[in-house]
């Protein structure tokens, strides 16, 4: 099982080969999106953070800002900051740059430039000398035991847990079988059945990691005078057909598949064991995926009943529709039709190796929906409050 990639020097393996525009502050929003309309083959990131943050929470914003740069899917990186903010786009550029010191990078500092359209003409003609160099980069035959899988499961109906879930967990023991990694996140939408993803760990130590995590997040629900069981599943799941957060837990945890629990590690943290691996994530559709995109998946597998648009800057976003009538209302969005094994045209297995050979062909560089529309969401989780 194999695909067209891109092995960088340090040995990492990329799908794509991007010239990321990453603003350090929310200052440098608008020039950084400027940049990257400017430049063909440019992408760029857009967040509020990066000013008046403290301690642990600037820490966070930095590692997800850096882990973007690093990230194998760039090529290179053009970091813009304002020139007063928190987290300085120099800091960042460097951070990036000790990582892989043979990444292109460079920063452009607004203030230092004499305003946002000298900042926004010296970061272009960066960018055009970087994209210049990726284009001249070939692709080459690699191993699907390099990919490392991101799940996502968004806006569930009573359909989740018997089609595109199930569906995505066998695709899931297919690449883990082959030697790759599946990142199982969202600790809220676990809520209800951890017992069972615990009782998957390798060791009682992984399993405690899980149970930890759950007991944190209903902890900080109520602080807020909120108990997530027995209820609390948005309103589009319920409009979708579900009644608790534990119904959707259960049918959630079904694209995780049935190998062994091997890791359990926070938000945004490298993953560095093949298998299944669970990541502390938000439900939170566009922070869980920006984590898992820091954790250095290559790619995003994304359930839905209900119907999403949302895609990653870097990292292609394979949309599954759970039923038939949503693939075909929201065709130009969805990628994969799970419907057919509601219909009894397809069984779950048949819809997983389907599965598994569209993440290898956009591996190999066709483009997802949600890439062909231009969708670059992100969104870092927030650990502290703005001062």
């Amino acid at each position: 099982m194999r695909f067209k990639g891109f092995r960088r020097p340090d040995g990492a393996v990329g799908i794509r080969n991007h010239v990321l525009i990453l603003p350090s502050v929310v200052c440098a929003n608008r020039v950084a999106r400027g940049i990257a309309q400017t430049v063909a083959g440019a992408t760029w990131v857009e967040h509020q953070h990066g000013c008046t943050q403290l301690g642990a929470d600037a820490e966070l914003t930095s590692h997800i800002l850096t882990a973007h740069g690093t990230h194998p899917n760039v090529y290179g990186v053009v970091v813009v900051g304002l020139g007063c903010e928190t987290i300085r786009a120099q800091d960042i550029a460097a951070a990036i740059k000790k990582q892989c010191p043979y990444k292109p990078v460079e920063v452009v500092i607004i203030q230092d430039q004499g305003g946002s359209v000298k900042a926004t003409a010296a970061g272009a003609s960066a960018a055009r000398a970087m994209v210049a160099g990726a284009s001249a980069q070939e692709r080459e035959w690699l191993d699907a035991a390099e990919l490392i899988l991101g799940t996502e499961c968004g806006g569930s109906d009573a359909c989740s847990g018997m089609s595109a879930n199930p569906a995505l967990g066998e695709a899931s023991d297919m690449l883990i079988d082959a030697g790759g990694t599946v990142i199982l996140a969202e600790t809220t939408e676990i809520i209800g059945a951890e017992h069972i993803i615990a009782g998957r760990a390798v060791n009682d130590a992984v399993a405690a990691k899980g149970y930890q995590l759950i007991a944190q997040c209903e902890e900080a629900a109520n602080k807020m005078g909120v108990d997530m069981r027995g209820g609390q599943p948005t309103p589009g799941n319920i409009a979708g057909g579900l009644s608790s957060i534990e119904e959707k837990s259960l049918g959630c945890i079904y694209k995780a598949g049935t190998k062994p629990l091997q890791d359990v590690i926070e938000y945004g943290a490298p993953v560095t064991k093949k298998g299944l691996v669970w990541m502390d994530t938000p439900g939170q559709d566009i922070e869980q995926i920006t984590g898992m995109v820091a954790g250095g998946c290559q790619l995003v597998v994304f359930t839905t009943g209900r119907g999403t648009p949302c895609g990653s800057p870097i990292v292609p976003t394979i949309k599954v529709a759970t039923n038939t009538e949503l693939f075909e209302k929201m065709n130009d969005n969805m990628d994969i039709n799970a419907g057919t094994i509601i219909s009894g045209d397809e069984s779950v297995v048949q819809v997983g190796r389907r599965i598994f050979k569209e993440m290898l062909e956009i591996s190999s560089g066709r483009l997802a929906k949600a890439e062909i529309l231009g969708f670059n969401d992100f969104a870092i989780r927030r650990i502290g409050p703005t001062m």
